[in-house]
């Protein structure tokens, strides 16, 4: 067939043709599958050293670049210094890292205990679904006052209000402020639980203690992914909030 001459070829961007037409096409070079197929791992999921190196052209293998990097994150991944190895926070680092889902919605949940002008002592943080009664025992264990390690009397609402906590609480000679729920009422036997009404209520300062610690934007919000840092910046605003009560030039 014969080609037509090159003049009579339209120009891809001639303004005159108003149109995207192409030339006709001339040679196509042809070209060269210069894929390698993968090698296979060893059986035991070790990969070979030989792994990256491509054969140079006297059929020796030259050293990949990046074989020291492949060796040391593949073959040895758990070897001391790799930062791929472990778990964030250590060994005190929960699973779920104190995050859980409750009727509140996703979030955690922070114990808390005061004293008697709302003072926080302790705190512990735990999943949004978990039950305050379940974490009872680690906060009091981590209450310290001047020489006395217990305090006189403990005030809780009905959900601190089980017989593993009275237990607890008569073993560390500890008197009880809790109220009955109604189911327990009704199925208690023997003497009834004596109950100070009186006490009962300074427990609002546990709710205001709350209450203070939901102004605080990083705790109202929580920001850090690991629980332990979301509890090292709870302690934080304790201590900020003790720091003003000493200052006694600060009136806020």
């Amino acid at each position: 067939m014969e080609r037509p001459p090159r003049h009579s070829e339209r120009h891809l961007l001639d303004p005159a043709i108003r149109g995207a037409l192409a030339g006709f096409a001339r040679t196509v070079w042809s070209v060269a599958d210069r894929v390698r197929s993968i090698p296979s791992l060893a059986t035991r999921g070790i990969v070979r050293s030989d792994l990256g190196g491509t054969p140079d052209s006297s059929g020796r293998r030259r050293r990949d670049r990046l074989g020291s990097v492949v060796r040391r994150r593949v073959i040895d991944p758990g070897e001391q210094g790799s930062r791929w190895c472990g778990q964030k926070g250590g060994d005190e680092e929960p699973e779920d890292h104190a995050l859980g889902r409750s009727r509140g919605g996703f979030g955690s949940k922070i114990h808390v205990v005061t004293d008697g002008h709302g003072l926080p002592l302790a705190a512990h943080v735990t999943a949004g679904q978990r039950h305050e009664s379940t974490q009872f025992e680690e906060v009091m264990n981590a209450v310290r006052i001047g020489r006395r390690t217990r305090p006189r009397r403990v005030a809780g609402d009905k959900g601190y209000s089980y017989p593993r906590i009275r237990k607890w609480l008569r073993a560390h000679a500890i008197r009880a402020v809790i109220p009955q729920r109604s189911d327990q009422i009704a199925q208690h036997r023997g003497r009834p639980l004596q109950f100070d009404k009186a006490t009962y209520r300074r427990r609002h300062v546990i709710e205001c203690c709350i209450g203070w610690l939901k102004e605080c934007r990083r705790i109202g919000t929580r920001f850090e992914k690991l629980a332990l840092h979301f509890l090292a910046m709870i302690k934080a605003a304790i201590i900020q909030r003790y720091l003003r009560i000493l200052d006694i030039s600060d009136t806020a």
